[in-house]
């Protein structure tokens, strides 16, 4: 097992609000990252806990990182459950199936493939926040338990397809594109699709960490052409694909157009609130007004949250929201499951809901309440300026007589003309942006004001 001698120095940067983040060979190595597990060992420890589930992604680092964090674990007494190489969900499930007290998950998620980092859960809940504060802090220390720990192998892939498929209700066959964008959830896709009735096209199932096909981000659409023209191709009644690290879900209609993950939000909420009526559903900050408007006239109590896998999850234990998802299509089903965001069991769900209904998905794709708006827009800003370019925009628009502001997480400024939003992305150096109005016009006036207050902090938005 890897020591953390010649190691990088320790930089708190990696430590975001969900998770760590960080870039091989710039401030994140084995020697960190066993370091990492030394200090996550000995904070387990302090919680009374023994025993931690480790699984990675398919980046060409993690291998070699998964090494490090088991041997850091272990020397601080843990016993460790190595899961293997999955998506991030399957190490979720790991943590309920396998009954550990915490869980790691080696992965880069969505980030290019010089990234890695690791996302951890604790007791049953995502570990986030002051937590990771609190673990920097005992890295710096470095004041570690020295225990002499365990490992074993608990290889957890066919109970997780098997507890996918416990909640697909059989219905009209369809015919289907996959693309796994050559991420960790690859064999899992693999192994699902050939249990599902229906015809199934597999796109880029090969696990590959350099990502050569494209990149593993369905939020961003030029990732899912490839993916568009197979449905067009093929006929399909339509296209999946899943991020890096399988915990967010893109999808096509039949006529190769995007849902977006609110809109998903809103197929998903119908079918709750069914079953479950005045069941609170929550939405990020991102998500389309049309999609709280939706929630509510359904009969459920829709909330508006920061986004951020972690932070959404903390909430979803907080009120006792059966879903909640984001526009970046995290999406959290406590309804029937686990309430941690995974875009397979998102999928099985979604093909529940088509095959039973009468009509595909473009005709519920047109129903909808329609509107005009951005798609995430995503901008590069530096780690260090990020959230002063938002908290001065906030105090600039504090005084504005027809804007009503929302500083939840970042600025969401609502006018008459629709809304803006502007925060800054827990996991990159990057700002994030989107606007949404009822018309064209509308929707140019957002936009000019978002880049009025992005230049009077000195940024352009492209």
């Amino acid at each position: 097992m890897t020591d953390q001698s010649s190691s990088l120095p320790f930089d708190r940067s990696i430590l975001r609000a969900s998770d760590i983040r960080g870039i091989v060979g710039k401030n994140l190595d084995e020697g960190v990252v066993h370091r990492i597990g030394r200090a996550f060992g000995t904070y387990v420890r302090g919680q009374g806990g023994k025993t931690v589930a480790v699984s990675f992604d398919g980046r060409l680092s993690s291998p070699a990182l998964e090494q490090a964090l088991v041997g850091g674990l272990m020397k601080s007494g843990m016993t460790v459950r190595r899961v293997g190489r999955g998506p991030s969900p399957m190490l979720y499930f790991a943590t309920h199936h396998l009954g550990t007290d915490a869980g790691m998950m080696i992965t880069g998620s969505h980030n290019p493939p010089e990234y890695n980092g690791i996302k951890m859960m604790l007791n049953g809940q995502s570990f986030h926040g002051d937590d990771i504060q609190r673990l920097g802090t005992l890295i710096e220390a470095e004041n570690f338990e020295e225990v002499a720990g365990a490992q074993e192998n608990a290889p957890v892939a066919q109970a997780y397809v098997n507890r996918l498929m416990e909640d697909f209700s059989p219905a009209t066959p369809l015919t289907v594109a996959w693309d796994a964008g050559n991420g960790a959830a690859g064999e899992i896709m693999q192994e699902l699709a050939a249990r599902l009735p229906g015809t199934h096209y597999l796109l880029n199932e090969e696990i590959d960490g350099r990502f050569p096909n494209h990149h593993p981000d369905p939020t961003i659409e030029e990732n899912l052409e490839q993916l568009k023209a197979h449905v067009i191709t093929r006929k399909c009644d339509l296209g999946i694909a899943f991020d890096g690290d399988g915990d967010r879900i893109g999808v096509v209609d039949q006529k190769g157009r995007v849902v977006w993950g609110d809109q998903m939000m809103i197929l998903f909420a119908r079918e709750i609130l069914r079953e479950h009526p005045g069941a609170t559903i929550i939405g990020d900050v991102k998500c389309s007004q049309t999609f709280f408007d939706e929630v509510a006239k359904l009969g459920g109590k829709p909330i508006m949250w920061k986004s951020g896998h972690a932070m959404v999850k903390a909430k979803m234990v907080e009120t006792g929201a059966l879903l909640a998802g984001e526009m970046s299509a995290h999406i959290f089903f406590k309804h029937r499951y686990y309430g941690f965001d995974d875009a397979l069991y998102a999928a099985v769900r979604l093909l529940s809901i088509l095959g039973r209904g009468e009509k595909p998905l473009a005709d519920i794709l047109d129903a909808m309440p329609t509107t005009v708006n951005t798609p995430e827009l995503r901008f590069d800003c530096d780690e260090n300026r990020k959230f002063e370019v938002v908290r001065e925009v906030a105090e600039r628009l504090a005084t504005e007589p027809e804007a009503e502001i929302s500083t939840l997480d970042g600025v969401r400024v609502s006018t008459k003309h629709g809304w803006w939003l502007l925060r800054a992305s827990n996991t990159q150096a990057v700002l994030v942006a989107r606007c949404e109005s009822t018309s064209h016009e509308g929707l140019e006036y957002l936009k000019d004001t978002l880049r009025r207050q992005l230049r009077l902090s000195g940024l352009d938005l492209p």
